[in-house]
Parts: structure tokens; C-alpha cells; sequence
């Protein structure tokens, strides 16, 4: 039997929604590309397929997504830009119907019957719904598979891998690996072990009989030990943080009840904590939006689309996030919200806006804000990210708990303001918000940001920002965090929450730059994702990989010091997603697609008919695979294919 007679053997390391979309995209373009060969893939993760870790069914049926049904789909539509077919589905509320209407045979766990039931396209579902979406998924792919493609399911981890031809792949409950001809990571968030700030935290808690939580999972963290009625310090406000509140109040029996008056009012168990929270913004992240666009179609990209990437990169020299960046994205920003503003809202602007839209195109960055003062006669009217972003930076007060009735009315006001359609500009924002992410990576690929800039700029500040604004929380939970503060079982520690280790006092000790005072506490709980590090990566596979050489963490030099600074993300190859060796190599039979990957995708599901860069992703890394696949095919042997160096 000749080489070209053998299957080419795939894994998928990694079998949630990114894995099985490349799944997807691999028998969508298999006609195309795939030729006489015969395809085999090993899907293998713990978890259930399609489902994966994050979106399990065995998880609390408190935890809700961020997203509501009508903006989460799995499936490509005709604004996807790709060359592979396009192959159409629906949405997770679209999905719903049919299953209520009785058009899709789907078992739904009796769990899930009312809400499925129950279920309109402005709720936000339980990730139990969405899990059971997924597994349908995950069904209807196999099901659609041609005749030349296998799949073979492993619900196990892989824990070793060896290069070669073919590639040898282990399984934790495999005594021999798999013979595998080419590899895809799809691992999602990567899990790490404690940075050395945090190891110093578990030291300190270890001697003096304290509890440290450093940053990880939410949902699968044990916070049993936390002890009723305590005082715990939370660091993070973002949506690691809602998932902790919830586990730790209405997880322990408490109850939230509707109130005549509005809003809600928390009935306690008597088994929860004191939730002392902080961060650098002191602000929770944004409620998400509740309502559509109402003006006209918006033009997006427009600023910062590839003509004007190409235009930037035209310029000699490396480019600055916050010089050269950007100024454009904040005009892509500012366009979204006016555009709406105009458009929808006529009565509340004092130009028109085909002579707005030709001033604001010619604009440089220093005179957009004549322009708009000139245009919106009222000041809340106008976009002002830097407040939008430090809400309480310089703010200051003499005590804590007129901090807290500041946070309250903050909150109650963008409660109000994210269900009320007379502020639809900020949708607008926030769909600007979604075409940057799309962009971002067809400037990676230039490799001409500066590296140092890339990491703190882009990586930190800017994602950062992306997420405070556009991946917030349903408004219930803000409504939620309000009732527990009524009920005495929330405070809020304010902007620059700093903690330190007092060993006089052998307590944790938090303090802020909101107002004077500290809090201390046996409990000290980082409500967050750890931060992507392949350095620290608690994943043997991963830690293998690293240790050989064959997997690298990404590395900016600083422009300043010539330091090397790790970035943290797998290092891949931006335009075609393969992985890149210590010595900068990228292999030619591995590949990482991934919110930590160099190309840096958001991790939220896509939003239909938005031209979603994890769907061109998918079918650009799968069109590559059956490349190899069918190249081997044609030439009836090996096709040899050297790692090139990046």
C-alpha cells in the first residue's frame, strides 16, 4: 500500500466550540481540497465534545452567559468573507424555536425544558442552554461529514508529543500514542500555574493559616472553605468576579426576590460571606447593551479597515499602540457612536449629518472634538473615552461608604442607560469595538507593532478595554450586586485597589486611591483569568511542548532596554495560524487557533452576520490542513514540508 493510500491523521487537541467549528470548516471544503485521501481526526478533550470545559452541562445552573440568544451562532453566513462554502445555521434563539416548535428532534435535559420554553432572543441563557446548543452542534457536524473524513473521539487529555513523521501523540489513559500527521491546538484560555507575586501570597497564607485564591477558573475553583459571615477581599471586577458573587450568595441558598418598587431585594441564607471588592477601575465591568441599532445601517469598518493599515505601515519605523494605532481606533469608535447618534436621533444634534460625516472624515485626531461640540449641543451626548475609561480616576472621598453610594448611582445609571434606546450611540461604540478586534490581526501580521507597546498597550490596556465595555455582564447581575450591597454583604474597596501581606498583623490588607482607610481579612480571593503564560502553563502537554522546544511563548523585545519580555500567548504564525518553535520555526504540521495564540481572537461567541474573524480563521487553518492532506494525495508519497523560520 502506497503513503497515499493511508488515511492523513489529524488530532484536534481541544474539542469545545473552536474545535468542532474547525471540524466544521475541514468537511465543508473537503470536496474542494481533500481529493481521494481519506481523513482521519482525533478529537481529544476531557470534556464533552462541542461543549468543551467552559460551556459543560455538570456546572451550576446559576451561571448565565453575557450574551443573549439572538447574538450567538455557530455557523457561517454569506457576509462571512472566506473561500471555503458557506454553510448556514441558526442562531442559539433560532435554534430554540425550532426545537420548541418540535422542526428539530434535539433531547433536552427536563432541567432545561422551562427555560428553553420560556426563552426570548433579549434573555441571557444559562451556559446549561448553551451547552446543550453546542452538543446539537457538535451532532449536526458529524452527522454532515462526507463519506472520506472519520472522527474518532478520545474523552481523555493529551499529555505528550513528539515530533517525527508521523507525530507521536499520547493519551493519558493510552499505553500507545497516536500516529498523527499534523496537530491542532484549539485549548481555549490556558490555565497557569501562580505567578511569583501570587506564590509570595500562597506562601504568606500558608504560614499564617490564611486562604489565597489566585486567579483561575471561577466555576472550578472549591470555595467551600470560605466560612459564612467572614470578610473576603475580591480583586476583579469583571465577569469572574459575577460568577463568584453568585456561587458564594444565591449558590448558598440565598434568594433574590422581585420588588413591587423595582429592582430587587436579597433574602440571605445566613451562609455567605462579606464580599470586600476593588480594582483599578473600582467600577464594575458595563451591563450589556438591551436593546438594537435604530438608525441607519452603519459602514464598518471605515478608519481602520486594511487600507488604512497598509497606509500606516507604509511609514518607516515601528508603530506605537497609543501614537499611531490608536487615534484610528478611536475615530472607528467615535463614527460608530455618531453615526447612530445622528442617524437615529436626529432632534438632539444641530448639523446634518452628510456635512457632520465629510468634516469628521477630514478631521485630524486634535479637531474632532471642536467638531462634535459644535454639532452635539449636550455634553452626555458626546463621546469621551477617557472618562468612559477611568470613570472614578481622580475622583476622591472621605469615606467609604460615600464611595459607595457613588458606585450605586454609577451603577443605577448605566443600568438605565443600557436599556433605554434613546442611548443606542453606545451600541454603535460597541460594534465598532467588535470590527477592531476583527482588524487587529491584519496588523500583527505587519509584525511592525512595536513589541513593548503590543504588550502593554494592545494586550493590556486596550483588551482590557474591549472587555469593561463591550463583555460585560447581563443587567440582572448588576441589579444583583446592588441588592447584596442593601443587604450589608457587599462593599466596594474602590479605583487602584492595592492588597499587601502585613505579617505584623498576618492579615491581607487592601486599601484604594477612592478614599482614606484600609480592610483586612483572613481571605484574599483574584477574581479574574489567569493571564495567558506559556512559562506557567499548568497543562503537562503544554509544559512538555516547552520544555523540548517545540511550542514558544510569544516574546516583544522592549524598544527602550532591549529586554526580552514574554507575552504569554502560544506563538503562532498570524497569517495561517502554525506554531513556531523556540528558535522562531514555524512547523509545518502544527497549528493553534485561540484567544492566546499570537492572533489574539476574542474569546466570546460570534455575533451573526458580522463577518466573524474566528470563522475565517477556522476555514483559513482548515483549508491549510486538507492542503497537506490532499498534496500527499496528489503526489502519491510524502510531500516534505521544512519548518521555515519567522
Amino acid at each position: 500500500m502506497s503513503t497515499a493510500d493511508l488515511p492523513f491523521v489529524l488530532a484536534v487537541v481541544g474539542a469545545g466550540p473552536r474545535g468542532v467549528g474547525v471540524l466544521e470548516r475541514l468537511g465543508a471544503n473537503a470536496a474542494e481540497l481533500l481529493g481521494e485521501r481519506r481523513l482521519v481526526v482525533h478529537l481529544v478533550d476531557p470534556f464533552p465534545p462541542g461543549a468543551g470545559r467552559v460551556w459543560r452541562y455538570e456546572q451550576s445552573p446559576l451561571l448565565r452567559m453575557n450574551s443573549m440568544p439572538e447574538d450567538v451562532t455557530v455557523f457561517t453566513d454569506d457576509t462571512v468573507r472566506i473561500d471555503g462554502p458557506i454553510r448556514s445555521g441558526p442562531s442559539l434563539i433560532e435554534w430554540a424555536r425550532l426545537v420548541r416548535e418540535g422542526a428539530l428532534d434535539v433531547g433536552i435535559d427536563d432541567s432545561l425544558r422551562g427555560e428553553l420554553e420560556a426563552l426570548r432572543s433579549d434573555h441571557f441563557p444559562t451556559r446549561r442552554l448553551q451547552s446543550a446548543y453546542l452538543s446539537w452542534f457538535h451532532r449536526e457536524v458529524l452527522a454532515g461529514l462526507p463519506a472520506g473524513i472519520e472522527v474518532v473521539e478520545h474523552r481523555t487529555r493529551a499529555v505528550r508529543l513528539e515530533d517525527g513523521e508521523p507525530q507521536s501523540l499520547w493519551l493519558e489513559d493510552r499505553a500507545e500514542p497516536l500516529e498523527v500527521d499534523a496537530v491542532l491546538f484549539t485549548v481555549g484560555h490556558l490555565d497557569a500555574e501562580p505567578d511569583r507575586r501570587e506564590t509570595e501570597l500562597v506562601d504568606f497564607a500558608a504560614r499564617h493559616g490564611l486562604a489565597y485564591y489566585p486567579a483561575g477558573y471561577t466555576a472550578d475553583v472549591d470555595y467551600s472553605a470560605i466560612e459564612p459571615g467572614e470578610p473576603v477581599l475580591v480583586r476583579g471586577f469583571g465577569l469572574a468576579f459575577v460568577d463568584l458573587m453568585l456561587l458564594l450568595t444565591e449558590g448558598r441558598g440565598g434568594r433574590f426576590e422581585e420588588q413591587a418598587c423595582g429592582g430587587l431585594k436579597y433574602l440571605p441564607s445566613g451562609a455567605e460571606p462579606v464580599l470586600h471588592i476593588g480594582s483599578r477601575r473600582g467600577v464594575p465591568y458595563h451591563a450589556k447593551i438591551g436593546y438594537r441599532l435604530r438608525g441607519k445601517p452603519l459602514q464598518l469598518p471605515r478608519f481602520f479597515d486594511a487600507y488604512a493599515i497598509e497606509k500606516l505601515c507604509a511609514v518607516p519605523g515601528s508603530l506605537d499602540f497609543r501614537r499611531d494605532v490608536w487615534p484610528l481606533i478611536s475615530k472607528e469608535i467615535a463614527w460608530a457612536y455618531y453615526s447612530e447618534l445622528f442617524t437615529a436621533h436626529p432632534e438632539r444634534v444641530r448639523m446634518d449629518f452628510a456635512v457632520f460625516a465629510d468634516a469628521f472624515a477630514d478631521a485630524a485626531p486634535g479637531e474632532l472634538d471642536a467638531l462634535v461640540a459644535r454639532a452635539v449641543p449636550a455634553p452626555e451626548d458626546r463621546l469621551d473615552l477617557d472618562r468612559l475609561d477611568r470613570p472614578m480616576a481622580g475622583v476622591r472621598f472621605g469615606t467609604a461608604e460615600e464611595y459607595g453610594k457613588e458606585l450605586r448611582e454609577y451603577v443605577e445609571a448605566d443600568l438605565s442607560r443600557r436599556a433605554d434606546a434613546e442611548y443606542s450611540a453606545d451600541l454603535g461604540a460597541f460594534m465598532a469595538l467588535l470590527s477592531v478586534m476583527g482588524q487587529l490581526p491584519a496588523l500583527l501580521q505587519t509584525g511592525r507593532l512595536d513589541a513593548a507597546s503590543q504588550l502593554s498597550d494592545l494586550d493590556g490596556w486596550f483588551l482590557g478595554f474591549f472587555s469593561y465595555f463591550a463583555s460585560g455582564p447581563p443587567p440582572r447581575r448588576l441589579e444583583e450586586l446592588l441588592a447584596l450591597q442593601e443587604a450589608g454583604l457587599v462593599s466596594f474597596l474602590g479605583a487602584e485597589m492595592r492588597v499587601v501581606a502585613d505579617e505584623e498583623r498576618r492579615r491581607f490588607v487592601a486599601s484604594g486611591e477612592s478614599f482614606p482607610g484600609e480592610t483586612e481579612a483572613r481571605t484574599f480571593v483574584e477574581a479574574r483569568l489567569p493571564e495567558p503564560s506559556i512559562t506557567r502553563a499548568s497543562d503537562v502537554l503544554l509544559r512538555q511542548l516547552r520544555d523540548d522546544g517545540g511550542i514558544a511563548e510569544e516574546v516583544v523585545l522592549d524598544k527602550v532596554t532591549g529586554d526580552r519580555l514574554l507575552a504569554g500567548r502560544i506563538h503562532t504564525r498570524v497569517s495561517d495560524g502554525r506554531m513556531l518553535d523556540r528558535d522562531g520555526r514555524a512547523h509545518p504540521r502544527r497549528f493553534a487557533l485561540g484567544p492566546h495564540t499570537s492572533a489574539r481572537s476574542a474569546g466570546a461567541f460570534t455575533r451573526p452576520r458580522t463577518n466573524a474573524l474566528p470563522f475565517r480563521q477556522n476555514d483559513s487553518v482548515a483549508r491549510e490542513i486538507l492542503r497537506l492532506a490532499g498534496a500527499r494525495s496528489r503526489s502519491g508519497g510524502e510531500t516534505q514540508v521544512r519548518p521555515e523560520r519567522v
